[in-house]
C-alpha cells in the first residue's frame, strides 16, 4: 500500500510539474488561432475591402509574420527544452580548481563558478540562472540563447495578439462602460457560467485578457533578463550585486548568444558558437557581494 501511494504521489507530482508546460503551451495556439480567425475572417471591417487585392495581401502578410512568429516560439522552446545546462557528460576532474568553485554534496563532485545544484533537476548546472517553471526545465550555459530568443518572439507574439485584439474590447466597451462589459472583461468565467454571455464572447474576452496580461508577464521577463544580458549577470548574481563576469556589452552579447549574436535571434537554426566551456570565466570584478 505505501509502495502504491508513494508512485501516485510521484506520478502527481510530475502531473503538477508538467502542468504549467501544457497551460502555456495551450494558451500559445489558442491565441494563434484566435488571431488567425481574427485576420481571415473578422478584418479588414469595411465590407468592401473585404474582397479586394489590398485585403488579400494584408491577410497574407498577417498570417506570415504570426506564423513566423509561432515557428521561432516553438523551434526555440524545442531545442531549449533538448538542450540540457547541466554538468552531466561534462569532464571537470581536468580543470584545476580554484576562487569560486564548490563542492555540491548532492552530487558529490566540485563544481565550478557560476555552478549550482537545481533542486528540481536534481542536478548541477553550469552558469545556472534560474529553473523556468513553464518549461520545467533550468535556465544554464548551454540553452540560454534559446529561452532569450523565445522570450523575444513571445513578447513580439504578444504584442501584436494585443493590437490585434483591441477590436475586441471597442466591441465589448461599443456601448459604454456597463457593469455587464465590465465583468466581461474582468471575470468572463463568471458571466458564460451564469449564462450571461455566450461561448463565442467568452472565448474572445477571455483570450483578449490573456493577451494583455500574458503581454504584461513576458515584457516583465524578458526586459529583466535583457538587462541581466547587458550587464553579464546571471539570475543569481543579480540578488547579490555582483558583476565579476561582466565583458562589457560586446563581450557580454557574444559569450551568452554566441559569435553571431547578431543575427541568431532570428532563427535558432543559425548556428551560433557559444565561446568558451561553461566551466572557465574571466573574472573582471570583485567576487563579494555588494549588499
Amino acid at each position: 500500500m505505501t509502495s502504491l501511494g508513494s508512485r501516485l504521489f510521484c506520478r502527481m507530482e510530475r502531473m503538477c510539474y508538467r502542468l504549467p508546460v501544457f497551460l502555456n503551451t495551450f494558451l500559445v495556439f489558442s491565441i494563434t488561432g484566435e488571431v488567425s480567425y481574427l485576420v481571415m475572417v473578422e478584418a479588414p471591417l469595411e465590407a468592401d475591402q473585404k474582397k479586394t487585392a489590398w485585403s488579400t495581401w494584408w491577410k497574407a502578410v498577417h498570417l506570415l509574420s504570426q506564423y513566423f512568429m509561432l515557428g521561432n516560439i516553438c523551434w526555440n522552446a524545442l531545442l531549449f527544452y533538448r538542450t540540457s545546462p547541466s554538468i552531466k557528460g561534462v569532464f571537470l576532474g581536468g580543470e584545476a580548481m580554484g576562487q569560486g568553485w564548490r563542492y555540491c554534496y548532492t552530487c558529490e563532485t566540485h563544481t565550478p563558478p557560476r555552478c549550482s545544484h537545481c533542486y528540481d533537476c536534481k542536478v548541477c548546472v553550469l552558469r545556472r540562472d534560474h529553473h523556468c517553471v513553464f518549461f520545467d526545465q533550468c535556465v544554464g550555459f548551454r540553452n540560454y540563447r534559446y529561452f532569450l530568443s523565445c522570450l523575444l518572439f513571445m513578447w513580439s507574439g504578444l504584442l501584436y495578439a494585443t493590437l490585434m485584439n483591441a477590436e475586441v474590447f471597442i466591441v465589448i466597451l461599443k456601448e459604454g462602460v456597463t457593469l455587464h462589459s465590465v465583468l466581461l472583461l474582468l471575470i468572463p468565467w463568471i458571466m458564460l457560467i451564469s449564462g450571461q454571455v455566450s461561448a463565442r464572447a467568452f472565448a474572445f474576452a477571455f483570450i483578449a485578457d490573456t493577451c494583455v496580461v500574458g503581454f504584461l508577464l513576458v515584457s516583465a521577463f524578458f526586459f529583466l533578463h535583457l538587462f541581466l544580458l547587458f550587464r553579464g549577470q546571471t539570475t543569481r548574481e543579480w540578488y547579490s550585486s555582483r558583476r565579476p563576469y561582466s565583458l562589457g556589452l560586446l563581450g557580454n552579447l557574444r559569450h551568452t548568444l554566441g559569435n553571431r549574436w547578431y543575427v541568431c535571434w532570428l532563427s535558432p537554426l543559425i548556428p551560433s558558437p557559444i565561446p568558451g566551456d561553461g566551466i572557465n570565466f574571466v573574472i573582471t570584478g570583485s567576487l563579494e557581494p555588494c549588499r
